[in-house]
């Protein structure tokens, strides 16, 4: 069996609730990459083969069982993120950046549908975003407010709308845009070209899909965390509407995704369904009913659930639960690993929980003892993949080899 096989094996045996012949690490990559090789965040998105390079100096130096984090970094994006000109985003060398070069690429929340917009955007979606949502997030889609996209019918002659489509600024945006196309196909080729060089030298990179829980849409894009809590309670009607018609399209996305991602892992990153950010009927009603509809729908697919959660989430471990067994991997950034194997040991795979603090400032022998009682308390009978509870930048080196280290050796059967 190659390394490679061997590896995969170890994944999906820990995926499957068995107990492979050791604990799998499979650490949450982020900047430490990057950092490890000698680069900058600036570095990597204006050159995407010096972020490249430093991914696959990683898997050959510490020998992971999976890699996943690499398609997260924007690598080679920094000059199509300057035509876009984003306005909820700052990378690494961006013009005027407010952030260093070591810094992984920011997301600016706000509240880009208004209150005195509700009506329209329930009944008018498609046109509200033109001249409302697309604008309000790009620079560079400014001129759609002055198209009046939205009063033209069938009725209108098609030289009308030629017309609002041919003025100066309409014509610069759309051969810019035509630009961005090509530099993200020619970027979208490089990660792929990267993850096909990651898994020739050994290792096995399953995390390719994406799916987004519609409330996280939401919140994250259109309201702002603060005015979606509000919604809750003033305009629930609007988020049901909203996560009713996104769910659809999501699911159509994942059905999508499994015609050519069959035993790949769908990523699913939940923002705001932490515990205390709703209740637990906010929660079961606008977040876990579509987040279950997802994985059920990524499972019959084909392809297997991989349930990033965010935040604490020792209060959501029965939801968790309903899911087909052995399908589906969760992982826990702030959560009771306890409780968690004892609530999902029978259900589904866990992950994450090891501390990413401990890497950055603890000693050795702390690294150790933490990674030893993680193993302790969630490998036994299988179904625990090891991994950090979130991505790691400026950590020691001596103390990232120390935990791969300890997983190879104690984690073994």
């Amino acid at each position: 069996m190659s390394d490679y096989e061997l590896r995969l094996k170890r994944m999906e045996t820990a995926a499957a609730l068995s107990e492979p012949d050791r604990v799998p690490i499979a650490p949450v990559l982020q900047c430490y990459p990057v950092f490890h090789a000698g680069c900058t965040m600036k570095d990597v998105l204006y050159d995407f083969d010096k972020g490249a390079e430093a991914f696959l100096s990683f898997a050959r130096e510490y020998e992971p069982d999976s890699m996943f984090g690499q398609a997260y970094l924007h690598m080679g994006s920094g000059p199509m993120f300057e035509l876009m000109k984003p306005k909820n985003m700052v990378w690494a060398g961006a013009p005027g950046a407010s952030i260093t070069d070591t810094s992984i690429h920011q997301f600016i929340e706000y509240a880009v549908l208004h209150e005195d917009e509700m009506e329209r955007f329930g009944k008018d979606y498609t046109g509200w975003m033109f001249d409302k949502g697309f604008p309000a997030i790009s620079g560079l889609l400014e001129p759609l407010q002055d198209m009046g996209l939205h009063r033209m019918g069938l009725g209108m002659e098609v030289s009308a709308l030629a017309g609002a489509f041919s003025t100066p600024r309409m014509r610069e945006t759309i051969e810019t845009l035509w630009k961005i196309a090509d530099l993200k196909q020619e970027i979208d080729g490089k990660v792929a070209g990267l993850n096909a060089r990651i898994e020739e030298a050994g290792f096995p990179v399953l995390h390719q899909g994406f799916a987004m829980v519609p409330f996280d849409e939401y919140s994250d894009f259109y309201r702002g965390t603060i005015d979606t809590m509000v919604d809750l309670f003033e305009s629930p009607e609007v988020i049901t509407e909203f996560c009713k018609a996104r769910l659809e399209c999501m699911l159509a996305l994942v059905r999508l995704q499994g015609q050519f991602l069959k035993g790949k892992w769908v990523f699913m990153p939940l923002h705001k369904g932490m515990d205390k950010f709703m209740s637990g009927e906010h929660y079961r009603n606008f977040y876990w009913r579509d987040l279950q509809a997802i994985i059920e729908e990524i499972v019959k697919q084909g392809m297997t659930p991989y349930v990033y959660t965010e935040g604490k989430y020792d209060s959501r471990l029965e939801c968790l639960k309903e899911v087909t067994k052995g399908k589906v991997v969760y992982h826990f950034e702030e959560c009771d690993m306890a409780q968690a194997k004892k609530a999902l040991g029978d259900t589904a795979c866990i992950s994450g929980g090891f501390p990413v603090y401990l890497l950055d400032y603890g000693t050795k022998q702390q690294v150790i003892d933490e990674c030893k009682r993680l193993i302790d308390v969630c490998a036994p009978g299988g179904g625990f993949i090891f991994e950090t509870a979130h991505g790691f930048d400026h950590s020691k080196p001596e103390n990232v080899e120390a935990m791969f280290d300890t997983v190879k050796t104690y984690g073994k059967r």
